[in-house]
């Protein structure tokens, strides 16, 4: 006859079972890369990053209002340098558009080209005034990754770094854009084909690795720079080498991603019309995501810790407490009195006994 044998569970085996360490625990105890990746991923959202994100969209967009009308004044600039060039605007107009709303634009057109001085300097003025808005708002955003808060400094001082920033990042753009258009100007099939290997097999491939080689290293420059001096915490350049090509590849894919969404959202009348600020504005948003996370992924790691900022505590307000006690009544003294009074009666009633 067997017995039957039943498992019990004690204390200390309960204890075990919830101290098991969960799959995510053991795979981020097993891949340093995943683990890594997890914390950038809490210290963005601790940080608010997507708060910060659209933030950083709303004043790109409205910085892009200025720009148009920089964009609109040089435009009246050069039509009226050239007159052949603005006839030939207005008769595509007049094609393109027929009726009152064709005279409309041409009207407006002649009225943008004649106050293109003022148009111009007030559209630079607000295009500083937005853009110095805009570097602030994402310079506070990445050192916020940093899990401190931006330093408190002086307005002039401030304003004046950010306008740094804001040329900074402008050179750096020129830069990555430069290089971004060489690699897809034909510049290295124009020398192959000085060299006579333009017709060697496979040619075509290697001029796109290429490309998408150049493409990717401009990208890393330009996020580099970004992420080693945009936060106002400072980080050397080969620091951050390793979050700028991160932020680089993601950015690629996002872009080739972004192609196709685009497609699908200018297809339509509707899109036509509202496509290009709703694709801006998402190209914005997501990019400005990319790059918080990047700067949290740079953050988060252990080569970077002796540049964090470690928090100040709150100052220590000393303040002794005075308890004021009330003054006794004149009662409440009358009757100390009279109890002192029988007090000492009776004890030297007690004496006089004892003699």
């Amino acid at each position: 006859m067997m017995a039957d044998t039943q498992k019990t569970t004690t204390p200390e085996t309960a204890e075990s079972s919830d101290d098991t360490p969960s799959r995510l625990e053991t795979l981020r105890a097993r891949y340093p890369w995943l683990d890594h990746l997890v914390r950038a991923g809490g210290r963005y959202q601790s940080s608010k990053g997507d708060f910060f994100a659209a933030g950083a969209t709303y004043f790109s967009i409205l910085a892009l209002f200025p720009l148009l009308m920089i964009g609109f004044a040089a435009a009246g600039f050069v039509f009226t340098a050239s007159p052949g060039l603005l006839d030939d605007a207005k008769n595509k107009i007049a094609d393109s558009v027929q009726g009152d709303m064709g005279n409309q634009l041409q009207d407006l057109m002649d009225q943008a080209i004649s106050s293109r001085a003022s148009i111009g300097v007030i559209g630079l003025v607000l295009a500083i005034y937005s853009g110095l808005g805009w570097m602030a708002n994402l310079r506070n955003a990445l050192t916020v990754q940093w899990g401190t808060e931006p330093p408190s400094s002086s307005f002039v001082k401030t304003k004046v770094g950010d306008l740094g920033a804001l040329l900074g990042l402008f050179v750096a753009l020129v830069v990555s854009f430069g290089l971004s258009a060489l690699a897809g100007s034909g510049l290295t099939t124009k020398l192959l084909e000085l060299v006579n290997l333009d017709h060697l097999p496979g040619v075509s491939i290697l001029i796109r690795v290429l490309s998408i080689v150049v493409s990717l290293a401009a990208s890393t420059l330009l996020f580099t720079w970004v992420i080693a001096r945009l936060p106002r915490i400072p980080l050397p350049y080969r620091n951050a080498v390793k979050a700028g090509l991160l932020t680089a590849v993601v950015f690629e894919v996002f872009k080739f991603i972004a192609t196709f969404y685009l497609k699908g959202v200018t297809s339509g009348p509707a899109g036509a019309t509202f496509g290009p600020i709703i694709g801006i504005m998402v190209f914005a948003f997501f990019t400005t995501r990319i790059i918080l996370f990047a700067t949290a992924w740079a953050a988060t790691d252990e080569a970077n810790a002796r540049f964090e900022q470690t928090a100040v505590p709150d100052p220590v307000t000393i303040a002794p407490t005075v308890v004021v006690r009330p003054e006794p009544s004149p009662t409440a003294v009358a009757a100390s009195i009279a109890a002192g009074a029988v007090a000492a009666l009776t004890f030297s009633r007690f004496r006089s006994r004892r003699r």
